[in-house]
């Protein structure tokens, strides 16, 4: 079913042979999430959820960019980064210790190995999916890379906005957030119609009830170990 209170559009289901020469159209809304254990969103923080489209007919070209992932304060930042495939994302470590960012999931699996404060190491992603990204040595840190076929998305700010720029056309809303189950998230699933002038969609509202948060072992698969002993293993982990 299509959203029909976007402003209609007499040429959809374009071409992508197309999609570079059309002026572009935008559309915009807001996520509201609800349901949350996590006290930045009881205070209003809505940020971090990766709203994509994707057209119902053609294949898009996709340019790949460069992003950059930071390791600072024992963080990764941002803490969703969402990129097209084929990009490749920079891991520079701005700590005065050693990281080891890694992921085992299915998304895609990589290793940058140990590496010391003020050196960087680049992963290129080939494949759409959700990559879960941890640092070896510091259980606390984590992050999420979303890897889209899509050049049209965007991340919710605080207020939980967004704004995409992209042709007029016919698409496929998709919907990430990492406290909703993947029921919750394909059920937000839809299709959009963008037309000529800028369109906004209904709020979406996003529960994480049900949403289960599971202990991520390090790259071997096995528990971390306490911090005393993290830092015997790896004498630069130490802060």
């Amino acid at each position: 079913m299509i959203w029909r209170w976007l402003i209609s559009f007499s040429a959809l289901g374009l071409m992508a042979h197309s999609w570079a020469t059309l002026p572009l159209s935008r559309i915009s809304g807001t996520v509201l999430l609800r349901d949350s254990r996590v006290a930045a969103v009881a205070k209003g923080d809505y940020s971090g959820v990766v709203i994509s489209l994707a057209p119902l007919e053609g294949t898009p070209a996709l340019t790949a960019r460069r992003a950059t992932m930071q390791q600072k304060d024992k963080t990764f930042i941002p803490h969703v980064l969402a990129i097209p495939t084929g990009s490749t994302v920079d891991f520079p470590n701005l700590d005065p210790i050693f990281h080891n960012a890694f992921s085992s999931y299915n998304g895609q699996i990589f290793d940058v190995g140990l590496y010391a404060p003020g050196t960087s190491r680049a992963v290129r992603f080939s494949r759409p999916g959700v990559v879960r990204v941890f640092c070896n040595i510091h259980s606390a840190m984590s992050a999420l890379i979303v890897v889209l076929d899509t050049p049209w998305f965007a991340i919710t700010g605080r207020d939980g906005s967004f704004s995409i720029p992209l042709p007029p056309g016919e698409y496929r809303l998709s919907v990430f957030h990492e406290r909703a189950t993947e029921a919750t998230l394909a059920a937000l699933g839809r299709n959009v119609a963008v037309g000529p002038e800028p369109g906004r969609l209904r709020p979406i509202t996003i529960s994480e009830s049900g949403y289960l948060s599971i202990p991520h072992k390090n790259k071997y698969g096995h528990d971390y170990p306490p911090a005393a002993a993290s830092e015997s293993l790896y004498p630069g982990a130490r802060q």
